[in-house]
């Protein structure tokens, strides 16, 4: 089947091909729930050597500028407590780690969390992060332009390969709070 967005030809409902995944994406898509069918999860091949954005959307299409997410995790710190966060935000924008994260966290401090805690809490890869499949007491803070958008490509847990999933799901995703202005435009900067 061919991707509702991208310039992708074949297309696999998750659920196909779990072999595919890192062990906490199958074993969240295995169990799906919400308004959207497990089968509208949709994986798509992609190289991990083109996996930087502006590359990326050269290569599979400029429309993915607009309707992909980049899914970061975030440690905020209050006194000797740090509560690791995931943010998903549009990938032409960049997480507002000290503004509404650190708020939103209850945070004194808050700053991306070190790649060797990233990919060990999350069990997934660096640079193939998903909001699918997060540990279930981590917040996912999402941006509402993410939920809004209808078709939307985040990472599948491993540098190679992304889903495609409508924008609504991540809101009934575990521990889901829409946010508005989480993702500030680059430009802004």
């Amino acid at each position: 089947m061919r991707a509702p967005i991208g310039d992708f030809d074949n297309a696999v409902p998750a659920p196909e091909c779990l072999d595919l995944l890192t062990e906490p994406v199958a074993a969240a898509v295995r169990a799906w729930q919400g308004s959207v069918p497990a089968d509208q999860l949709l994986y798509v091949d992609t190289d991990p050597e083109i996996a930087d954005t502006a590359v990326f959307v050269e290569h599979h299409g400029q429309d993915l500028l607009d309707r992909s997410a980049n899914c970061v995790i975030v440690a905020g710190k209050r006194g000797e407590e740090t509560t690791l966060a995931a943010c998903l935000v549009r990938s032409a924008t960049r997480v507002d780690v000290n503004g509404v994260v650190r708020r939103h966290l209850g945070a004194r401090k808050a700053r991306f969390a070190d790649m060797a805690i990233a990919t060990g809490e999350s069990g997934m890869e660096y640079g193939g992060i998903t909001p699918i499949g997060l540990p279930a007491d981590w917040p996912l803070l999402v941006d509402a332009s993410v939920v809004d958008t209808d078709w939307v490509l985040v990472g599948s847990g491993r540098r190679r390969g992304k889903l495609i999933l409508p924008g609504k799901a991540f809101a009934e995703l575990p521990g889901a709070v829409v946010l508005e202005g989480l993702g500030v435009d680059v430009a802004a900067d």
